[in-house]
């Protein structure tokens, strides 16, 4: 039984697939199917339901014109199929990794009360700059000033928008300054990128306005409001500082801050289409990592017995 039902499934996913090449290339010669497969996956909010409707639309008008009114219930049972094995089908795109940091996205995005929009890294900057090119643009809602974050914390924020992609100026980059709130103080400071550096320490440079503020290693941040939350949502994940560095004589605190995002190996992004209706303050941090406990042995030598005379 299960054999049986597993290659009608298959039969069926083929037979969907075949009418809606078909079709596909038939409307439109120059949009192949593979890029409308693509535009499906793209995007989980906002682009999920257009997927759908570009597929469905052209497989449902074929069986609509050849089929009389005895056929409605088949045309609704296959419009049915349809939109599931769509949504099979896109999963079944994703590979392991991507699921891993698509479902960690969706939920630092649900607690902070993120609307956003799905993408996948695809192209690197070459230059200068520290960029990431996304395969989401201005067709899927997003523009230029808002916020790109992953499953772990901030990403950067858009500079520029085509209909299909978008360019991200990641957090790392020197010409970055993002305004950000330490979680046990509320001092109020910015942080700014390292850029391309021989170290790749990677390590973010911050400055908290108050001089005589108390920094300490393992204080959390978190990315304070813009104006119109744009370029910077507040409550987003930024880093831990790993190391203080203040200096005689300065106008500010300064501290050196390990961002939580691996830039290194970005995949699954999200861009902040919709801002929260209330600032999540401090709501998404991870758990603050407890501090490893110390043990300290100590050794006593032990005292020689003395020697006895010599002759006794």
């Amino acid at each position: 039984m299960h054999d049986s039902r597993r290659t009608r499934a298959v039969l069926g996913v083929l037979l969907v697939l075949a009418l809606a090449l078909i079709t596909f290339d038939y409307r439109d010669g120059s949009s192949g199917p593979v890029r409308s497969l693509q535009q499906f996956g793209g995007a989980v909010f906002g682009s999920l339901e257009r997927g759908v409707s570009v597929v469905t639309e052209p497989v449902v008008g074929f069986f609509g014109r050849g089929g009389g009114s005895g056929n409605s219930s088949q045309v609704a049972a296959l419009q049915q199929q349809i939109v599931r094995l769509r949504a099979e089908l896109s999963q079944q795109q994703l590979s392991k990794a991507e699921y891993q940091q698509l479902s960690q996205l969706l939920q630092l995005s649900g607690r902070g009360g993120y609307r956003i929009v799905a993408a996948r890294v695809i192209a690197i900057g070459q230059g200068f700059a520290q960029t990431v090119t996304l395969d989401a643009g201005s067709r899927d809602g997003v523009r230029p000033e808002e916020t790109v974050l992953d499953g772990q914390g901030l990403v950067g924020t858009v500079t520029e928008v085509n209909a299909q992609t978008c360019t991200v100026l990641l957090a790392t980059d020197a010409t970055s300054v993002v305004g950000v709130t330490l979680a046990s103080s509320g001092q109020i400071g910015w942080v700014t990128g390292p850029g391309k550096t021989r170290s790749g320490s990677g390590l973010l440079r911050l400055q908290v306005l108050d001089a005589n503020a108390a920094l300490s290693p393992g204080e959390q941040l978190v990315t304070s409001a813009s104006v119109h939350d744009r370029p910077y949502v507040p409550g987003v994940p930024v880093g831990v500082i790993s190391q203080v560095e203040n200096q005689a004589g300065s106008l500010t605190a300064l501290a050196l801050v390990r961002p939580y995002v691996d830039f290194t190996s970005l995949g699954v992004v999200g861009v902040v289409v919709v801002p929260p209706a209330r600032d999540p303050r401090f709501s998404v941090l991870p758990p603050k990592p407890r501090p490893t406990p110390t043990v300290t042995v100590t050794v006593t030598p032990r005292s020689s017995a003395s020697s006895p005379p010599p002759g006794g």
